[in-house]
């Protein structure tokens, strides 16, 4: 009995000396390669285990090992895996992880159409936001926001949900280049980018890279301002997702769900996310509803082959408000709006968007050989919807003494009166859009490599006006195609019904009219790369038709001239490393530029008669040179660019006796800008715990040469023509010219954290409307300059970790523009003088007669977040 119970106790305390022989303690600091900085809440993995652990704020960590000897496995968003072999106990000391395209677990389809930069190889200006800052800022924001602490970008919010919009380097979102997994998303027509339509993608986003002026995008797509790459989920590597309700100002309320099967065994792997959100908008009469889902099913049936389908969308409806005479909200408050109202004791919205815009895309990498890659991915979008607002010769003689329209007295009128006319309309634009995009890349060597590609698009455009809301009127209208007949039948506003329908054409007012642009481009890359040194030279050509047919003008379907057009972009550029922490690049590129649809004609609405002055294409020459500089605490990088955009075309419109009806049109050709400026970030660690990171944008866009303009009447009647003389010199509007930032991130304890960022905006100006009545007045010639402005925003965010090491809840608060500050954002209109006997004032120096758009107040929200 004893012997029996010594050997017990040997076999117990044997057993107990292999165990703690069989573990190991590892410690180690994970630190970015590019910025030299730590990384907190990286993911360090045993091998073949469960077993981990995430660092901290200062990128440290400390995992107790399941076995003597073997591998960690490091991961972190947007950042390549590494793997490092441990035996027995030890610090490993700093481990470098590079950024790469994997972007968290996922594997990217379409990698050789998602043009992203590496920022120490690329040489081009370009910063990028991964989806953890994604999380926490985007709150109900779209993204420009999210990107206005970046160089050289200018948010608008305007007004209404999914109305924002951004400048980049003063050009407009029609200048800018958006791509969804490497698919194009501009408008075809116009090159015209609504964020209402991509209310989800942010809770999606693996990454958005931004990339200022010419950018690495291969495709010949409108990169005049710069690109941004907007990179989502598809196939996940690990299964898990999560949940996320939000609550925020202004009744505000959102919750998606997101799930991935991760990659099976079998090789299948199925995500989908599910959203709904709600709220009564920061803006009188922006109350608006939607959708967000995402369905994605990958296969990869072996080490050469990934496939994946994607269907998304996000149908919504919102109410839109903003863009008064300043004169208006010193009357009625900033969150005035001019078609806000009640209508059967409920909120009313007069102005509003609605659309629903599904987007199906298949991808198919193929992996050929050890140096040869094809990817290829084809898409459809099918949009329908439109925007909503109010219609009829006294519509706006109906409100009350606070300004707001009386819709049940407008009801009560048009049932009185048979001849009332006053309702709310929609103008309809709806599409079927279709694309292929496919890209051959080839090492031919370890430094030398190549790609080339094909690019084409095939999109139908419909466009007309009816009603959206008839309230009780029966208007009589008159088609030179249809004859004379009553409108009787109202769309609504829902975004779900109006996908699968179209209003008949004795349905159709004002304009009735469709389009074909068919699109076929080809692109091609060399790049030679080293350690120290990496150059490239990429060209793209393409040709693209259009036919426009009109229903309405005409008495029968009529036909314009078909117009065929082809333009070509070249880009070459390069980088050296100096040393480890230096370095320097240059890039240069000429666009020759087609003109925009809408751009081809005197009036696309009205008229199929071709514009004269839109025969050219734009021509647009870039110059950028950058350094880089990186240390331990200290990283920056210092662009500078210089960008000459000649024979642009512009059109407006001009309401000249102020019925809410646009009755001159102008069109401008023949106008050159130059962009000109510099570009400063800074990335510091001046202690634990602390980053401390800043930007600088100083620029200089103006107009430069003077300017052919021709004027228009409703009937398409040549006014006027000739050339404006007094535009020369005259500074480009709608973005501030110096902005300047600063933010800062302290973790207080571990995964307790507290952020702050400021803005600063300087020398903006008001848009400069070429053919406005404002501003061909000798005393108002030259852009407005309006006051400068400066905005806080607060962040607080918690992690605690709950059950299973990868799962935690994720607790956020945003406050924006703490201190209240009363700005404008943007101005529409360039008076000078102020009209006493008009009845307007001045503020801070600008007449209360202009038309502006002003920025936000106070605003916040709360999300809890749980991750699986």
């Amino acid at each position: 009995m004893k012997k029996t119970i010594q050997f017990l106790l040997m076999t117990v305390a044997m057993l107990l000396t292999t165990v703690v022989i069989a573990q190991s303690t590892i410690t180690g600091t994970v630190i970015d390669s590019e910025l030299n900085t730590p990384l907190p809440g990286a993911n360090v993995v045993e091998k073949g285990t469960s077993n981990g652990v995430s660092t901290d704020f200062d990128g440290n960590f400390k995992l107790t090992t399941q076995a003597a000897s073997g591998e960690i496995v490091i991961s972190y968003v947007g950042y390549g895996t590494v793997t490092v072999a441990f035996n027995g106990s030890a610090n490993l000391g700093k481990i470098s992880v590079s950024p790469d395209n994997t972007l968290e677990v996922v594997v990217i389809t379409g990698t050789g159409i998602v043009d992203l930069a590496e920022d120490r190889k690329t040489p081009i200006a370009v910063s990028t936001i991964k989806s953890k800052e994604i999380q926490e800022k985007a709150g109900n924001w779209d993204l420009p926001e999210v990107l206005k602490s970046t160089p050289s970008v200018q948010n608008v919010k305007g007004g209404g949900f999914g109305d924002g919009s951004m400048y980049l380097r003063g050009f407009d979102q029609t200048n800018t280049a958006f791509l969804l997994n490497g698919q194009p998303i501009n408008g075809v027509e116009d090159g015209k980018m609504y964020w209402s339509n991509w209310s989800g993608v942010l809770d999606i986003a693996n990454a958005v890279q931004v990339q200022r002026g010419l950018g690495s995008s291969k495709l010949a797509i409108s990169s005049v301002g710069g690109t941004v790459n907007i990179v989502t989920k598809t196939v996940d590597r690990k299964e898990g997702g999560f949940f996320q309700t939000m609550v925020g100002n202004d009744d505000y309320i959102k919750t998606s769900a997101y799930y991935s099967t991760g990659l099976m065994e079998n090789g299948l792997a199925f995500s989908a996310m599910l959203g709904h959100w709600q709220g009564d908008g920061y803006m009188q009469g922006s109350k608006g509803q939607g959708q967000t889902y995402f369905i994605s099913v990958g296969y990869k049936p072996n080490e050469n082959h990934i496939f994946n389908f994607l269907v998304t969308g996000a149908p919504q409806w919102h109410g839109a408000a903003g863009g008064n005479e300043l004169q208006d909200y010193l009357d009625y408050g900033r969150r005035y709006s001019d078609w806000w109202g009640y209508y059967n004791g409920e909120e009313y919205a007069g102005g509003r968007n609605y659309y629903h815009k599904p987007v199906i895309n298949l991808t198919w990498d193929w992996t050929i050989n050890d140096r040869s890659e094809l990817s290829t991915v084809a898409y459809g979008s099918f949009g329908r919807g439109g925007f909503a607002y109010p219609e009829g010769s006294s519509f706006y003689g109906f409100r009350d003494a606070n300004g707001k329209l009386d819709y049940d007295a407008i009801e009560a009128n048009n049932l009185a009166d048979p001849s009332a006319d006053n309702y709310v309309k929609s103008s309809i634009n709806s599409h079927n859009w279709f694309g292929v995009l496919s890209n051959f890349s080839h090492e031919l060597s370890e430094n030398l490599s190549f790609n080339v590609g094909v690019d084409t698009r095939f999109y139908k455009g419909i466009h007309y006006r009816t009603a959206a809301d008839l309230l009780g009127a029966t208007p009589s209208v008159t088609s030179n195609y249809s004859g004379t007949y009553t409108l009787t039948e109202d769309s609504g506003f829902n975004p779900w019904s109006n996908l699968f329908k179209l209003a008949d054409r004795d349905q159709r007012f004002s304009y009735d009219y469709e389009e074909q642009i068919n699109y076929i481009g080809g692109f091609g890359q060399i790049e030679y790369a080293t350690d120290a040194f990496s150059a490239y030279f990429q060209g793209a050509i393409s040709t693209q038709s259009h036919l426009k047919t009109d229903y309405w003008n005409y008495t029968e379907a009529t036909e314009a001239d078909k117009v065929n057009n082809a333009g070509f972009n070249l880009k070459a550029g390069g980088s050296y490393n100096i040393n480890e922490d230096n370095r320097v690049f240059v890039n240069a590129g000429f666009y020759s530029r087609q003109p925009y649809h809408d751009d081809l004609f005197t009036n696309v609405r009205s008229s199929n008669e071709l514009n004269p002055l839109a025969g050219d294409n734009q021509e647009i020459t870039g110059l950028e040179a950058g350094y880089q500089f990186k240390s331990e605490r200290v990283s920056f990088n210092l662009n500078a660019y210089h960008t000459i955009w000649d024979n642009r075309i512009l059109s407006s419109a001009d309401d000249t006796d102020n019925n809410g009806q646009s009755d001159i049109f102008y069109q401008s050709s023949g106008i050159k800008e130059v962009h000109q400026g510099l570009e400063l970030e800074v990335f510091t660690r001046p202690i634990d715990r602390l980053n401390l990171n800043g930007f600088i944008s100083v620029g200089n866009w103006e107009y430069n040469g003077n300017v052919e303009t021709r004027s228009y009447d409703e009937n398409n009647n040549l006014l006027s023509s000739g050339d404006i003389a007094y535009i020369d010199g005259v500074k480009i509007g709608n973005a501030a010219q110096f902005t300047a930032g600063a933010n800062a991130v302290f973790e207080i304890v571990d995964d307790l954290k507290f952020d702050a960022a400021f803005n600063y905006y300087d020398q903006l100006y008001a848009s400069v409307d070429l053919g406005a009545s404002e501003f061909a007045t000798a005393s108002n010639r030259g852009s407005l300059e309006l006051p400068s402005y400066q905005t806080v925003d607060l962040g607080m965010s918690y992690r605690m970790p709950v059950g299973k090491q990868a799962n935690n809840l994720q607790f956020r608060v945003n406050v924006n523009n703490v201190f209240d500050e009363l700005y404008i954002e943007q101005a529409t209109s360039n008076i000078h003088d102020v009209d006493t006997a008009g009845g307007y004032t001045s503020w801070n120096g600008i007449s209360s007669e202009n038309e502006v758009y002003l920025g936000y107040g106070i605003t916040w929200n709360v999300s809890l977040r749980y991750n699986f």
